[in-house]
C-alpha cells in the first residue's frame, strides 16, 4: 500500500491510460533516497498490466534499474531492457538493427553515430507497441550508464503516438533529462506518516517521535520503526539517508561473518548475476546458503536466477562497511570467475592498486569495445583508467588522448580538454600531440573563444613539415574563417606555402581575408568543383573542413551547388543515421532554402536542426540557427520576432541576424537604421556570409533612398568584384546569375538608367533568388511608374506582387500595391496572403508530407527522420485534411511547391 501519493497515483494512471489509447509521453519521478520512487514504481507495473484496454490488447512491461557499479560499464542498463525482447530487431532498419546487436553480443557492425542507438530503441520501443500498449519502467536512473541514459532520453523525447509510456525514476541529482516533465516526490505528511506506522502496529506513543527523526522519508519510518522494535536506534544529527544507511549497517553487522562476506560479493556485483556469483564466492569459499539469514531479515531476496537487495541502500551499506583487503579480494574473485570481458575488466580495475600492464591493457580492450559500439562516454572512461593504470608515459598519453577525444563525441567538452591538457604533458610524439590539438581547438570552437580555437592550432604547429601538421593548419584555416579571424587565416596559410603544401581551399579564404576576389574565389571554385564531382564528397576531412565546404557554394553565389551539396549531405548523414551530425548540414540546408524563395521548407530544416542541437548539447551550434529564422521574419516584416532573435543571440554569433535587421529596417521605410547598423561592414571573413553579401545591396538601396549615393559607392565597388569574379570562376559549374543581376539592379539605382534593369531582369528570368527577383522588377515598376509608362509598370508590379504573396512578405507587398495604385490600378479590395497549402502545416508535417509524396514508405520516412513509424503516420493523419486529400495516391497529385 502507498501512503499519500494520490496526486501522483492519479498522474502516472493518466499517463498509462494515454498509452492504451494510442498517445506517448514520458514522466520523470524525483525524490531523495528512500522517498518512494520504486514503490511508486512497482505499483504502476501492477495495476497498469491488471487494467483493462478498450480494445482489450494486454499491455506490457519493460523494467531497467541503474545498478551503481555499472554507471561505466557501456549500455549495461540497455542491454537490460533489451535482452527479452531481442527477436524484434529483425523488423528494424538495418543500420538500427546493426547497432542493437553490437551492443547485445550478437553482431558485428559498428553503429556510426552514438545517437543511431537511442533511435533503434525508439523504433523497437514502437514495434512492441504495434501489438498492444507499452510501458517502460525505468528506476535508479541515475545509475545508469551514460550510453544507455542518452538513447532512452533520445527515446523519450520523440515518443508522440506510438502507445508508450516511460516512466523514470531518479534521484534529485546525477540524472539530467532536459525536455522530459518531472513528478517530484516529497516527504510524507504527519497524517501519512502516522497511517503509516499506525499499519505497522505503532502505538500511538512512540509515532511522533519516529516521524520526527525519519522527517517523513517513508523508507526511514519503517527502517526506525523497526530499529526501535529491536531497540536499537539511537537519534544522532545526521542526514536521513545516512541514518538510514547506519541503520542498515547495524543490521548486516549483526549477521554471520559468512553471510556478510557473501553480501559483499552480491554488492560488488551489482547485477544479481546469480551464476556468477556462486562461482566467485565458491573461490571465496562461501556459498548460496550463507545468504540464508540475509534473507531471512528481509535484506535481500534470491529468487529467478537473480540475486536483490531490498534497497540499494542496503547494498551501499554492505560494500562501505567491508575492509578494503576484503572488496580487493572480492573483486578478484568476480574477475577470475566472470566470463564476460567487459564485466571482469570492470573488477580488475578495482583490484589495481598501483600499475599494472595486464589490467591496464584489458582496460583498454574494454574502451575500444564500448568504443566500436558508440558507448563514447564509457570508452573515455575506460582509456582513462587504463592511462592511469599503466607505467608506460607514452602508452599513458595515447590513451589519454584517446580518452580526450571521446569524452568531446560525447558531448563533455570540460572534460576532454582536461585529459587533453594532461596528456599533452606527457608527450613529444608529433601524431599524439596533433590529435591533441585538434580536441583543444574544437572545445574551443564549441564552447570558448572561436578565433582562439585557430590560434590554438597554430601555436601549435610550426610548420607544414608533417601531413599531421598540414592537416592541423587547414583546420586552423577554417576555423579562424568560421570565426572571422582573418589573421588566422592568413597565418595558416602562410605556413602550408612555406611547407609546399598547396591547398585551394586555404589559399582561396586567404585571399578573401585579403578582399581579394579576383584571386580567392577562383581557388574556392577548384575545391567547390572537386567535392562536386568527388563519388564521395565526404572524404575524411575534419568536421570545420566539411562544415565550410557547406558554405563555399554561398561564398560563390553557386546557389544551385551550395543546395545540392547541402541536400546531398543531409541525405547521407540521414541514410547513415549521423544523427549528431545532422545540426550544421541542416542549417547549411536551411540557408539555401531561405535564398530560394522556399522559406516553410528552410523552418522545417531550422526546427529539426534545433531539435536535435538541444537534444545532443550543441548550444553553440543552436545559437548559429537564428540566422535562417531572422533573415524570414524580416521579409516577412515581423519586427517582434527579428528583435527577439537578436535578443537571443551571442554577440559574438549575431552578424547574421543583424543583416536580417538591415533587411527588417529597408523594408519597414528605415533607411537611415539600414545603412548604419552595419557601418563599417563586418571585415574580412564576416563579408563573405550567405547573409552579408546580399546586405551590400539592401545598403545600397538604403543610401540612395536617404539621397546619400555616395554612401553606396564602396558597397557597390565591392559587391559588383565579388559578382563579376565569381561569375568567371564558375566556368565548369550550373551557377546562377543572380548576383550579376542585383549588382547591375544597383547600378541602376545609383546611375538612374533603366538598361541596367532589363539586362537584370533577362539575368534573373535565367533562374534566380525569387525576392531578390521581385525587388528588382518593384524597383523597375517604380521607374516606370515615375517615367509615365504606367501600363508596362502595372505589368512589372504585379509580377513582384505575386510573388511577395508567395513569400508573404507584408512590408514588401504594402510597397508594391501602393505602387501599382499609384500607376492606376485601383484595387476594390485588399488583397490577403495567397493560400499556399504548405503553410497549413507545422514544420514535421511538412517534411513528411514531402517525403510521402515522394513515394517513401511510414518506416523509411521514420528512419530518416528519427521518428516512430506510428508517429509518422500521426503527422500524415493530421495533414491530409489540411491539404484536402484522404490517401497517399491523392497526395502525389498534389503540387507543394
Amino acid at each position: 500500500m502507498l501512503y499519500g501519493r494520490t496526486a501522483e497515483q492519479e498522474r502516472l494512471t493518466r499517463l498509462v491510460a494515454a498509452a492504451r489509447a494510442g498517445r506517448s509521453g514520458a514522466l520523470l519521478v524525483r525524490g531523495e533516497a528512500g522517498i518512494g520512487k520504486t514503490a511508486l514504481l512497482d505499483w504502476l507495473a501492477g495495476t497498469a498490466v491488471r487494467g483493462d484496454g478498450n480494445d482489450g490488447r494486454e499491455l506490457r512491461v519493460l523494467r531497467v534499474t541503474g545498478v551503481e557499479p555499472e554507471a561505466d560499464l557501456a549500455f549495461g542498463g540497455l542491454v537490460q531492457l533489451l535482452w527479452p525482447v531481442q527477436e524484434r530487431l529483425d523488423a528494424l532498419p538495418e543500420p538500427q538493427a546493426a547497432a542493437l546487436r553490437a551492443i547485445l553480443g550478437t553482431g558485428q557492425e559498428r553503429g556510426p553515430d552514438r545517437f543511431l542507438t537511442g533511435l533503434a530503441v525508439l523504433t523497437v520501443l514502437a514495434d512492441l507497441a504495434e501489438d498492444g500498449p507499452l510501458l517502460c519502467l525505468v528506476d535508479d536512473a541515475q545509475w545508469l550508464d551514460q550510453a544507455t541514459a542518452e538513447a532512452l532520453l533520445f527515446a523519450a523525447r520523440r515518443l508522440a503516438a506510438e502507445g508508450v509510456a516511460m516512466v523514470l525514476a531518479g534521484r534529485d541529482d546525477g540524472f539530467a533529462a532536459p525536455g522530459i516533465p518531472e513528478l517530484r516526490l516529497s516527504r510524507l505528511d504527519f497524517e501519512d506518516s502516522s497511517r503509516l506506522l499506525a499499519d505497522r502496529g505503532r502505538a500511538p506513543a512512540l509515532r511522533s517521535q519516529i516521524i520526527t527523526e525519519s522527517a517523513g522519508n517513508p523508507l526511514a519510518l519503517i527502517e526506525f520503526d523497526a530499529a526501535r522494535r529491536d531497540q536499537q536506534h539511537q537519534h544522532a544529527p545526521l542526514p536521513v539517508a545516512d541514518r538510514v544507511l547506519s541503520s542498515f549497517r547495524s543490521q548486516i553487522g549483526r549477521l554471520p561473518e559468512r553471510t556478510r562476506l557473501m553480501m559483499l560479493v552480491a554488492a560488488a556485483e551489482g547485477r544479481g548475476d546469480l551464476p556468477l556469483l556462486l562461482r566467485a564466492s565458491e573461490l571465496l569459499g562461501v556459498g548460496l546458503g550463507d545468504l540464508e539469514e540475509a534473507e531471512r531479515t528481509g535484506l535481500m531476496y534470491v529468487m529467478d536466477g537473480t540475486v536483490t537487495f531490498r534497497h540499494p541502500l542496503i547494498a551501499s551499506a554492505a560494500y562501505q562497511g567491508s575492509v578494503l583487503a576484503r572488496r580487493i579480494a572480492v573483486h578478484r574473485a568476480l574477475a577470475q570467475a566472470a566470463v564476460d570481458p567487459d564485466c571482469r575488466a570492470r573488477h580488475l580495475l578495482a583490484v589495481a592498486t598501483g600499475p599494472d600492464q595486464e589490467v591496464a591493457g584489458e582496460l583498454a580492450a574494454a574502451a575500444e569495445r564500448a568504443r566500436d559500439r558508440t558507448a563514447y562516454a564509457a570508452a573515455s572512461g575506460l582509456f582513462r583508467h587504463a592511462a592511469r593504470t599503466t607505467a608506460d608515459h607514452r602508452q599513458r598519453a595515447a590513451w589519454l588522448a584517446e580518452a580526450a577525444t571521446l569524452a568531446l563525441a560525447a558531448g563533455h567538452a570540460a572534460e576532454a580538454d582536461r585529459l587533453a591538457e594532461e596528456a599533452d604533458e606527457l608527450t613529444e610524439d608529433q601524431a599524439i600531440g596533433a590529435r591533441i590539438a585538434s580536441v583543444r581547438a574544437a572545445v574551443a570552437f564549441e564552447v570558448g573563444d572561436q578565433s582562439e580555437a585557430a590560434r590554438g592550432l597554430l601555436a601549435r604547429v610550426g610548420d607544414a613539415a608533417t601531413p599531421e601538421a598540414a592537416g592541423l593548419l587547414r583546420t586552423a584555416a577554417a576555423y579562424g574563417w568560421l570565426a572571422g579571424d582573418g589573421d588566422a587565416v592568413r597565418a595558416a596559410a602562410g605556413r602550408l606555402a612555406a611547407g609546399d603544401r598547396s591547398d585551394p581551399l586555404v589559399e582561396g579564404l586567404e585571399r578573401l581575408s585579403h578582399d581579394d576576389t579576383e584571386r580567392g574565389l577562383p581557388l574556392l571554385a577548384r575545391f567547390l568543383e572537386r567535392r562536386l564531382d568527388a563519388a564521395d564528397p565526404r572524404e575524411a576531412d575534419e568536421q570545420a573542413v566539411r562544415m565550410l565546404a557547406l558554405t563555399c557554394g554561398t561564398i560563390l553565389g553557386d546557389d544551385e551547388a551550395a543546395l545540392s551539396l547541402a541536400s546531398a549531405e543531409v541525405r547521407w548523414r540521414r541514410s547513415q543515421a549521423l544523427i549528431g551530425e545532422l545540426p550544421y548540414a541542416l542549417d547549411s540546408l536551411a540557408q539555401a532554402q531561405v535564398l530560394a524563395g522556399c522559406h516553410r521548407d528552410a523552418e522545417a530544416a531550422v526546427a529539426e536542426a534545433e531539435e536535435i542541437a538541444r537534444d545532443t548539447g550543441m548550444s553553440r551550434r543552436l545559437a548559429r540557427l537564428g540566422a535562417v529564422r531572422a533573415r524570414i521574419a524580416a521579409i516577412e516584416g515581423d519586427a517582434e520576432r527579428v528583435h527577439e532573435l537578436a535578443d537571443a543571440t551571442p554577440g559574438a554569433l549575431r552578424t547574421g541576424v543583424d543583416c536580417a535587421r538591415v533587411l527588417l529596417d529597408l523594408g519597414l521605410g528605415d533607411f537611415d537604421s539600414a545603412l548604419t547598423r552595419l557601418d563599417p561592414p563586418p571585415p574580412g571573413p564576416d563579408r563573405y556570409t550567405w547573409l552579408t553579401l546580399s546586405t551590400a545591396a539592401d545598403q545600397i538601396e538604403a543610401a540612395v533612398r536617404l539621397g546619400r549615393p555616395e554612401r553606396a559607392q564602396e558597397a557597390l565597388r565591392h559587391f559588383e568584384n565579388w559578382a563579376r569574379a565569381g561569375a568567371r570562376s564558375l566556368t565548369n559549374t550550373t551557377a546562377e546569375p543572380w548576383a550579376q543581376a542585383v549588382a547591375l539592379r544597383c547600378r541602376a539605382l545609383l546611375s538612374d538608367q533603366p538598361e541596367h534593369y532589363t539586362q537584370a531582369l533577362r539575368l534573373h528570368e535565367k533562374g534566380d533568388r525569387p525576392f531578390e527577383h521581385a525587388r528588382t522588377e518593384l524597383l523597375y515598376g517604380e521607374w516606370l511608374r515615375r517615367a509615365r509608362r504606367r501600363n508596362e509598370a502595372r505589368a512589372m508590379l504585379r509580377s513582384a506582387l505575386i510573388t511577395f504573396e508567395k513569400l508573404r512578405a507584408e512590408p514588401w507587398m504594402k510597397r508594391a500595391g501602393a505602387e501599382l495604385h499609384a500607376a492606376g490600378e485601383h484595387l476594390t479590395t485588399a488583397r490577403v496572403l495567397a493560400d499556399n497549402p504548405i503553410d497549413r502545416l507545422t514544420p514535421q508535417e511538412l517534411q513528411v508530407v514531402r517525403l510521402a509524396k515522394d513515394g517513401s514508405s511510414s518506416r523509411e520516412i521514420a528512419a530518416q527522420l528519427f521518428l516512430s513509424p506510428r508517429t509518422v503516420e500521426h503527422h500524415l493523419y493530421k495533414a491530409y485534411p489540411k491539404l484536402g486529400v484522404g490517401s497517399r495516391q491523392e497526395l502525389v497529385l498534389l503540387d507543394l511547391t
